[in-house]
């Protein structure tokens, strides 16, 4: 983890370490998907190679683990000691919710009403289950929330955005095709800087993603200087927003164009205050905080020469998945640092080291997980890597062999790459994609 990071959602807030909230309630849930850090350092060896240097932050960390749950715990009890109201969800007085949500203190204003009503008792109640995930899973990413939105002077309950819209998890996809903790479209993400091509996607990366999103939120908030609208137009864009306050004779807050809104959008703002709620009190409606599912103590290193996860896997030991969890922004599990491009990798702070010893030996691996990517060695030179794709429209009369030859790979590699489990069942006009060498 970075320092930087650290040290601002440490001040900030520590009690959003260990807590969060679930999905909307009128949307589907986000599929259970098992789930890094922005650093940059390179160097040169004798031989004019590059190497990662790690920045660590390892005492820091450390320091953090052994106080985070004593901290929580006394920024917690007095929110918890507001009252001892111990009722059922739907029988609890609004008079109690209503005090509950001012007691929060929130820079975004916490309104009530039925509808609003409405999601808490659904959050603390039939969806207990993702909620309790949900606050496993905040106590990796709210850290990293709150220090991007603190950086950028923003508030700090818009952390809960990601738990409405991906129920916290990095590679969730909507059938709209909004993908990430923060649910970018492809065109919004290239926009604010994301890089998506066949081998990463950073829309799924949680702190470039969250950079990104936090930029999206303030051009929103600009334009309408109202953070509930900002959040409507988060949701369904600001043209159906701006629409909606034409039929509202251009004027009125997110109430009062609630009629006009999208249907999904008319549950966003309350989803927003709910979640909030769930956030802060949990505890009165006895939901446990569930398991983190990536390691709480990570670093991490810049990769400037391209390299699968594997190398580091079979090398140091570090499962695939928990690899593939804390870097799910590389589609193929390859970090494709070519042609003068390189990018953040994130370990498990204990692995940092064994890293840092075994780098050359997991380097030299490269010609036997990048094999399918390595162009042809030519007069003794060092074989280079290409990572150049070609999409390929299957036609009548084609098959995977015939395919295979045309581009000089073989089957076993284009199923691979397309995720073809039986290489009899392809489709004429079906799309290909092929690495070129």
């Amino acid at each position: 983890m970075r320092i930087d990071i650290f040290l601002v959602a440490l001040g900030a807030t520590l009690l959003s370490a260990t807590i969060a909230v679930a999905q909307e309630p009128t949307t589907p849930l986000a599929e259970e998907i098992v789930v890094p850090m922005e650093n940059e350092a390179t160097n040169m060896d004798d031989t004019g190679q590059e190497f990662s240097i790690p920045v660590l932050d390892s005492l820091l960390y450390s320091w953090s683990r052994q106080h985070r749950q004593v901290m929580t715990e006394q920024l917690l009890n007095p929110m918890v000691a507001i009252d001892t109201v111990d009722l059922p969800a739907s029988a609890i007085p609004d008079s109690v919710y209503i005090a509950r949500l001012e007691a929060i203190g929130s820079f975004i204003p916490m309104a009530y009403n039925d509808v609003v009503r409405r999601y808490i008792i659904s959050y603390t109640t039939r969806n207990k289950a993702v909620i309790s995930r949900a606050l496993g899973r905040s106590q990796y990413y709210f850290p990293l929330f709150e220090a991007e939105l603190d950086a950028q002077n923003m508030p700090l309950e818009l952390r809960m955005l990601p738990v409405i819209e991906s129920a916290l998890i990095p590679t969730a996809r909507s059938p709209k095709g909004a993908s990430g903790l923060w649910q970018f479209m492809l065109g919004t993400s290239k926009g604010y800087g994301l890089e998506v091509s066949s081998f990463i996607d950073q829309r799924f990366d949680p702190t470039l993603s969250t950079k990104a999103a936090c930029k999206f939120l303030r051009h929103l908030y600009n334009m309408y200087g109202d953070w509930y609208l900002a959040l409507a137009a988060y949701n369904c864009g600001p043209g159906n927003v701006n629409k909606a306050l034409r039929k509202n004779d251009g004027k009125g807050g997110f109430w009062d164009i609630y009629p006009y809104l999208p249907s999904e959008t008319r549950g966003y703002v309350p989803a927003f205050i709910a979640a909030t709620y769930a956030y802060h009190y949990h505890k009165q409606h006895d939901i446990a905080i569930g398991q983190s599912p990536v390691p709480l103590e990570t670093d991490t290193v810049r990769i400037s020469r391209i390299m699968h996860l594997e190398q580091i896997s079979s090398t140091i030991g570090t499962p695939m998945d928990v690899l593939k969890a804390l870097n799910p922004q590389f589609k193929q599990q390859i970090v494709p640092a070519v042609k003068g491009r390189s990018y953040d990798l994130v370990l498990p702070l204990s692995e940092m080291s064994k890293f840092l010893d075994k780098q050359e030996e997991i380097m030299g691996k490269d010609t036997i997980y990048l094999a399918e990517y390595m162009s042809p060695r030519k007069n003794g030179q060092i074989p280079t890597f290409v990572i150049d794709s070609k999409i390929h429209k299957v036609k009548s009369g084609e098959n995977l062999s015939i395919i295979a030859r045309k581009y000089g790979v073989t089957v076993k590699q284009i199923c691979k790459w397309n995720n073809i489990k039986d290489p009899s069942k392809i489709r004429v006009g079906q799309k290909l994609e092929i690495y070129l060498k």
